[in-house]
């Protein structure tokens, strides 16, 4: 059952993850600390240079919508425990370095103007008290969680409204492969703490990174099914799901359209969000690359809203395999139609199998072609489609549905 302030989450289907922070100074990913072993000493050397000058939130904001995103997450602090915002807990912040600006603050209020929905993300894990599966000091654990703790608390009270709480890093310290959800849930007093947010944001969404399923799952370089419980995929523009999520210099692997249209069809019709990641450089500036490929997405979904927004699964496509559509033909649906989503274009004819409810039309969106059609053994068989798709990138059906039954 959907609740009342979960039902923009599941209608959104587009989001748009910002990993940005002290990171993209080097330029060698968001996990260099710990990969290259960086003493904290070191590494928060990397604050002398962090000064973006020539950054500007609502560029970043008019970027996502362009892109048909209905909402972001931004890096609030990563597992190297640099805080994008003005923290008196700690300060090892960027309000402590040259920036001298709070990111959050300008990141949440650009939202605001934007009409985008706001996720924060935040680590629970900080690499400066130990690097996991190496530190098993009781009293630096605690000092983390209470840090933990209290910058959660600011995050929720300095901000506003906020809508989504994402969490990662939430591994056990010291970190073991025997560790389960409920261990991590258990180190990070996972119920005070999302006790203690709701308290603050009762209206907000909690991801499952804390131990505890809460409001959505967050399959990572994977797709999920959001069909019993709400969730977002989500994905690098790399080329596998190991790819760096923060700023890399020289990323050489990367999807291409077609990639990420397979992602988003793929996404639509198991009815899970699909979060995609960009990482800025140490300027704020998101590598060409990836603005490209996104706004290609963004013009595709600009064509077609009524078959991105607020579709979900449609169980009247579902044959008793499990299947949905065919090898051409993915599904999703509304009360009043089918989407197929055509990323391999048929010839001149198509049978969908497990088409349940009377369709009185076809029409090829973004065209004024109306598809022949007659519907047997279980199914809709298609006829006189056009010799080239009408979408280079994914051509869509709308199948509508009779009021009148079958």
């Amino acid at each position: 059952m959907i609740r009342e302030n979960q039902k923009w989450f599941r209608k959104a289907k587009l989001g748009l993850f910002v990993h940005w922070g002290l990171y993209a100074v080097p330029g060698r990913g968001e996990w260099e600390m710990y990969h290259e072993r960086i003493p904290n000493e070191k590494y928060a050397e990397f604050a002398r240079r962090f000064n973006p000058r020539n950054f500007n939130m609502d560029s970043l904001c008019s970027f996502a919508r362009e892109c048909g995103m209905r909402y972001m997450v931004f890096t609030t602090c990563h597992h190297e425990g640099f805080a994008m915002f003005d923290s008196k807990a700690d300060a090892f912040n960027s309000m402590n370095c040259p920036a001298h600006r709070d990111f959050v603050a300008e990141y949440v209020e650009s939202c605001r103007r934007h009409g985008l929905k706001v996720g924060l993300y935040y680590s629970l894990g900080d690499w400066r008290f130990g690097i996991p599966k190496e530190s098993d000091s009781p009293e630096k654990a605690e000092k983390m969680r209470e840090l933990t703790f209290a910058q959660v608390r600011e995050l929720m009270t300095n901000y506003g409204k906020i809508d989504i709480l994402w969490y990662d890093g939430g591994w056990c310290y010291p970190s073991l492969v025997t560790d389960t959800q409920e261990d991590v849930a258990r180190f990070w007093h996972a119920e005070e703490l999302n006790a203690m947010v709701r308290s603050l944001q009762p209206d907000i969404l909690i991801n499952n990174r804390s131990g505890l399923p809460e409001d959505f799952s967050t399959p990572e370089g994977v797709s999920g099914s959001g069909r019993d419980h709400l969730c977002e995929a989500c994905f690098t523009l790399g080329g596998n799901a190991n790819s760096h999520w923060g700023y890399f210099r020289n990323e050489v692997y990367r999807k291409n359209e077609y990639e990420l249209m397979n992602l988003l069809v793929t996404a639509l019709h198991r009815e899970t969000n699909l979060l995609l990641n960009v990482g800025p450089d140490a300027d704020g500036v998101i590598p060409e690359w990836q603005q490209e490929l996104l706004m290609k997405l963004g013009r595709w979904v600009k064509r077609y809203p009524e078959a991105v927004y607020d579709v979900h699964y449609a169980p009247g496509v579902i044959n008793r395999n499990g299947g949905n559509g065919n090898q051409f033909c993915k599904l999703t649906g509304t009360d009043d139609a089918y989407y197929g989503y055509l990323i391999n274009f048929p010839e001149k004819e198509l049978f969908i199998p497990a088409i349940q409810g009377k369709i009185e039309s076809v029409r090829l969106l973004g065209t004024d072609r109306e598809l022949g059609f007659r519907q047997e053994r279980g199914g809709i068989y298609l006829t006189g489609f056009p010799d080239q798709p009408a979408d280079p990138l994914c051509s869509v059906l709308k199948l509508k549905l009779s009021r009148k039954g079958i």
